[in-house]
């Protein structure tokens, strides 16, 4: 059940007793409400590095641009830590015109990936990442497993695809599937100019 923390006293001792409160990974702030996500499991961390790992591979390694895993995106320069969220993974085409404040970018990625935990809304990032430019949002739901990609249309995020059918990132260039395995499904991410698929 979400908590909302009002009293400073109160606030005080739960982030003595919670030392990650303070770490960016964990937390957001939306509109100044420190927001505290679910600690990421393992498979969690496991899909976060798969993707970061094929997008480096994608993007990076051809000089197309540069991806991030846990970038803070904020709609401000000065008070950025009064409203910021943290995708898990995000990547930053060349040419993009957000800018990169070095703590923090003001502007939304090309693409950015949520990983959904027990106990998270991602509907409830959706004005945010719109509102920032974030062109394309590939949300990966695991209770049950689909991949739901969102564009960006008349400033608003709208859903462009979803499984089990075929996502296709405009922005990238690549396409996403879910594809039956254990323990897990997989996700095929493929590059269909080349052929090439990578599975996370």
């Amino acid at each position: 059940m979400p908590i909302l923390v009002l009293d400073p006293d109160s606030e005080a001792r739960l982030r003595r007793l919670w030392p990650g409160l303070d770490d960016d990974r964990w937390t957001e702030v939306w509109d100044g409400v420190t927001v505290l996500s679910p600690v990421a499991d393992t498979e969690h961390q496991n899909l976060v590095n798969s993707f970061g790992a094929v997008f480096w591979l994608v993007i990076t390694q051809s000089s197309l641009g540069t991806v991030y895993q846990g970038v803070n995106l904020s709609d401000r320069t000065p008070n950025w830590l009064e409203n910021y969220r943290n995708p898990d993974v995000s990547v930053y085409l060349d040419g993009n015109p957000a800018a990169d404040h070095g703590t923090h970018y003001v502007g939304g990625p090309d693409l950015a990936v949520e990983v959904i935990s027990p106990g998270e809304t991602p509907s409830a990032k959706f004005g945010f990442y719109a509102a920032v430019g974030t062109r394309e949002l590939l949300i990966v739901n695991r209770k049950p497993w689909k991949l739901e990609l969102n564009a960006l249309a008349d400033g608003q995020l709208k859903l462009a695809g979803s499984s089990p059918g075929v996502c296709t990132s405009v922005a990238l260039g690549l396409t996403f599937r879910l594809e039956n395995a254990t323990p897990r499904p997989r996700i095929a991410v493929t590059h269909p100019q080349t052929g090439r698929t990578c599975s996370v």
